[in-house]
């Protein structure tokens, strides 16, 4: 476990008196609040080091729980880390490798000698999901903003209408803002997102968001609940009110690139503040378990001292903010630089509502309630990454990597040049010690070449 930074230490010694013995016992079923920001980077909280966004917020919450230091999304883009969560599986089994809709089935950049291998493009109805688990078990399920999980081609053979692909029909009891849409046309009324219409003029979508939030917990508080929050911040278009974007011309210097971006993270965090307090005002403190991570590196902000952003192996594009709360089983103001991904959520909601494995479906995630009850051994070896494919920049190539312990190699499918780094000197990644330890690299190659046959992983295709 690491230090958590001092700004937590803070707020944590005011929210101590209500801590509750880690490990002490409910009498109910705790209710859930997954609440996942779009392409938030690792950076980008003042909780994360970065001290020229204000998030107080977000700050207060890692103060009343744990803060990961070392969290990975599924993927470096959007839709395979969505579907991750969903299923427990990684986008390499699922074949759901990029963001929808992504480049078309045997996509080669010019000049190279690979091309993309087909892919999903939605979230099959065959899978169980998290939400039909616990719907199943009497939760009240929700799902609140985007969901970019049921595209379908104009040229489709499957038969499924992108309607029949949305949270209604993968769990959710209800479903608002929930289809496939990268990000809103516009943060402000009209949305022109189907299930969202605007009942004021000069709604700003975050703040809605939160209002049907708030009216969600509100109105099914008397049983457990699932809450699946979405934001469709701080994804593109860059919009924000005047008056927080004017805040945010007054500063600079690390951690802010672009004015509007910082406001658009501050005023998520006051949404997520709204309904966290609102939360709090009915009663539903102590019995909620309350996730924050982001689907992606950042690609708007400031991700130094991180190589790279989203769509990239290197840790700008696939490292990621993690905060849990969970009055009496999680200590305030803890910790872990234990590496954990985004399949871990499946398995850790299921144990944490008590129930059982999926069966008949696999899981390549595991549960971190060992971490957050903060016990001494948990059970995994390495975390690994596919991306076959080109994100919508095309900035990056094609590869996959292995992170065991703080080694971490990145393997490029084209070229099969090898890069590895040692997280705890080098988190920029300036420095490829493949040629110095040769035996580490090809010995981290091997388990990664078998981890990708192991999951049936597509991998891109030689051009003739």
């Amino acid at each position: 476990m690491n230090r958590i930074p001092k700004i937590i230490v803070t707020i944590a010694l005011l929210s101590i008196a209500s801590f509750v013995v880690v490990g002490a016992e409910s009498d109910s079923k705790p209710n859930v609040i997954l609440i996942m920001a779009d392409d938030l980077g690792w950076k980008d909280l003042h909780c994360y080091g970065n001290k020229l966004v204000d998030t107080p917020a977000l700050d207060q919450l890692a103060a009343e729980g744990m803060l990961f230091t070392d969290a990975y999304a599924a993927s470096p883009v959007c839709s395979p880390t969505r579907a991750a969560i969903m299923t427990g599986q990684t986008p390499g089994r699922l074949g759901l490798t990029n963001h929808a809709p992504g480049n078309k089935d045997g996509f080669a950049l010019e000049g190279s000698d690979l091309k993309e291998p087909n892919t999903e493009r939605n979230l099959a109805l065959s899978y169980v999901t998290l939400a039909e688990r616990l719907a199943e078990a009497d939760y009240t399920t929700a799902h609140i903003g985007k969901w970019h999980l049921s595209y379908v081609p104009r040229k489709n053979n499957t038969g499924a209408k992108e309607t029949e692909l949305r949270p209604e029909y993968q769990g959710f009891d209800i479903n608002i803002g929930g289809c496939f849409r990268g990000g809103p046309p516009s943060y402000f009324a009209p949305y022109r997102i189907p299930n969202l219409t605007a009942k004021k003029e000069g709604e700003y979508l975050p703040e809605r968001l939160a209002d049907e939030a708030i009216s969600f917990v509100k109105e099914h508080k008397e049983k457990p609940f699932y809450l699946n929050w979405w934001p469709y911040s701080v994804h593109y278009p860059m919009q924000a009110r005047e008056k927080l974007i004017e805040k945010y011309k007054k500063r600079r210097g690390p951690g802010i690139k672009d004015p509007v971006y910082a406001a658009m993270i501050e005023a998520m965090d006051t949404e997520i503040g709204r309904f966290l307090k609102a939360l709090d005002e009915e009663g539903l403190r102590e019995n909620t378990l309350v996730i924050f991570k982001s689907d992606n590196g950042g690609y708007n902000g400031d991700n130094r001292p991180l190589r790279g952003f989203k769509g990239m192996l290197y840790e700008g594009g696939i490292r990621i903010p993690w905060i849990v709360r969970w009055p009496g089983k999680v200590k305030p103001g803890s910790a872990c630089s234990t590496p954990v991904i985004s399949m871990d959520c499946y398995p850790t909601i299921l144990e944490a509502t008590g129930l059982p494995p999926t069966s008949g479906q696999v899981s390549d995630g595991k549960s971190i309630l060992p971490l957050l009850a903060q016990e001494e051994t948990f059970d995994r070896e390495a975390i690994y990454v596919h991306y076959p494919n080109y994100a919508f920049h095309r900035r990056n190539r094609l590869g996959g990597f292995v992170r065991e312990g703080d080694y971490k190699l990145i393997k490029r499918y084209e070229t099969g040049k090898l890069e590895l780094y040692d997280l705890s000197e080098d988190i920029g990644e300036k420095r490829n010690l493949a040629s110095k330890s040769p035996d580490l690299a090809r010995r981290l190659e091997s388990q990664l070449d078998k981890w990708l046959s192991d999951t049936g992983a597509r991998m891109p295709v030689k051009m003739k």
